[in-house]
């Protein structure tokens, strides 16, 4: 893992060269812990082990950058890992999961209902030794980890940062540390996540709360880990392009959701924007061979 992977690559193409656009490769730090999932982890981390704890343990599901990432992340620290997987045990086991018990981790399959009441988990399950992680590295631990993606590279000189949203975490910690020209757009992958506002604001401090920001919705494609053969083409073409590899959960809808509004006139023509490439590609795996370029 190697932050000073990351760096600042201009993708003004992408609408035509009519705006001032760049990308900042978080995906680059490492194949698996990439993007934001080291960003969100590394605090937890940290505590974990000043706490004396010898375990992580966390929640996913079987195609979950965010399980893999901890895997890999807890091996590299000496720390043994456990995930709790939603759903039944499959036949044949995700590359996602297979890869995170090759790096030592354990798995406890969760039925859907179940693992709906995660408290239940932590409390049937817990050990002394164990240090949890919510999903998706949820949590102001998780904000204030994600708070650094903007320290890596100098990132004052744009006016919008704009990334995707899943639980909120990465976009609480951009707001947290967005200078104060700077305005936040989130684009939820989640359809109708009314309740995203609320779940960002929770790990906020009041005076962070009334920084700019903003959520646009409708660029799910159906919902979580939906697409549509619009967004794989777009996916590849983006490969083409720029060389930028993208999971259709997250990232290609970002991107797809920035060409769609600058083309509707969403930004100024003066808009200097920062897009963040926040990694994790497993989801892609769940594709057959030859749907995708990279």
């Amino acid at each position: 893992m190697n932050i000073n992977n990351i760096y600042i690559q201009d993708i003004r193409a992408i609408c035509n060269n009519t705006l001032n656009i760049s990308i900042l490769r978080a995906d680059l730090i490492d194949p698996v812990v990439s993007g934001n999932k080291w960003f969100k982890l590394q605090f937890y981390v940290r505590d974990a082990i000043e706490a004396g704890k010898a375990t992580l343990a966390t929640f996913g599901g079987p195609y979950s950058n965010h399980i893999v990432a901890t895997s890999k992340y807890g091996a590299t620290k000496g720390l043994q890992t456990v995930g709790f997987i939603r759903g039944e045990k499959p036949t044949n086991l995700s590359p996602t999961l297979t890869d995170a018990i090759q790096n030592g981790m354990t798995l406890h399959f969760i039925s859907r209902a179940d693992f709906l009441d995660q408290q239940k988990i932590m409390q049937e399950y817990t050990h002394e030794n164990w240090a949890w992680i919510p999903e998706g590295g949820y949590g102001i631990t998780g904000a204030e980890g994600a708070s650094t993606l903007l320290t890596i590279k100098d990132t004052h000189t744009f006016d919008t940062i704009i990334c995707a949203v899943g639980t909120g975490t990465m976009m609480a910690g951009i707001i947290k540390a967005a200078a104060p020209h700077q305005k936040i757009i989130g684009i939820s992958v989640l359809k109708n996540n009314v309740s995203i506002n609320t779940e960002i604001k929770a790990l906020l401090t009041p005076e962070e709360s009334k920084k700019n920001f903003e959520i646009i919705h409708g660029y799910d494609f159906g919902g979580y880990a939906k697409h549509t053969p619009a967004l794989i083409h777009f996916m590849n073409d983006c490969y083409k392009n720029f060389e930028l590899p993208l999971d259709f959960v997250y990232t290609a809808k970002l991107l797809y959701s920035v060409q769609d509004l600058a083309s509707n006139g969403k930004f100024a023509p003066t808009s200097n924007i920062l897009l963040i490439h926040s990694g994790g590609l497993q989801g892609n795996r769940s594709f057959k061979k030859g749907t995708l370029l990279f």
